[in-house]
């Protein structure tokens, strides 16, 4: 009987310690900001270069390197935004799981960050992509999301 309950107590606290690393992992895995600044839906970044008017006045400009964006082949990503202190960009699938895909950009020269990407391949091969980008300013963190189209 001893036992028994001990191996339900080793349970419930393995349990707990599950949901406690799960909470404290969040963060990582589900971007937070201060501030959502939505683009212009017209500009795709598979096409071309996008500039974003932020709500301090200063212009953002975001771009990959590769026009299409490729698919498992990196290509370089690339965000000029001035007092940025840090710059990553979340890569998720619009209809699709694709897994954790967030490089964080080295800033090159100030205000000027950038970095190397890779898309996973969709079977399907069409694939609606969002790409957060994730600026961190001394004020606030802001969120970019840019959607585009791969295939």
């Amino acid at each position: 009987m001893n036992r028994k309950i001990l191996i339900d107590i080793i349970g419930v606290l393995l349990i707990a310690l599950v949901v406690l690393v799960g909470y404290k992992l969040s963060p990582m895995l589900l971007p937070k900001a201060d501030l959502t600044v939505e683009p212009d839906p017209a500009c795709s970044l598979a096409r071309s270069a996008c500039t974003v008017d932020l709500p301090n006045g200063e212009k953002m400009t975001v771009a990959a390197g590769s026009t299409p964006i490729p698919l498992v082949r990196p290509f370089e990503f690339k965000v000029e935004v001035p007092g940025a202190r840090r710059v990553e960009v979340d890569f998720a699938g619009v209809d699709m799981d694709m897994g954790y895909n967030r490089p964080l950009l080295a800033e090159r020269a100030p205000g000027v960050f950038t970095g190397e990407a890779t898309l996973p391949v969709c079977i399907t091969g069409h694939m609606t992509w969002q790409a957060t980008v994730l600026v961190e300013t001394a004020d606030a963190r802001i969120a970019v999301p840019f959607r585009f189209v791969t295939g």
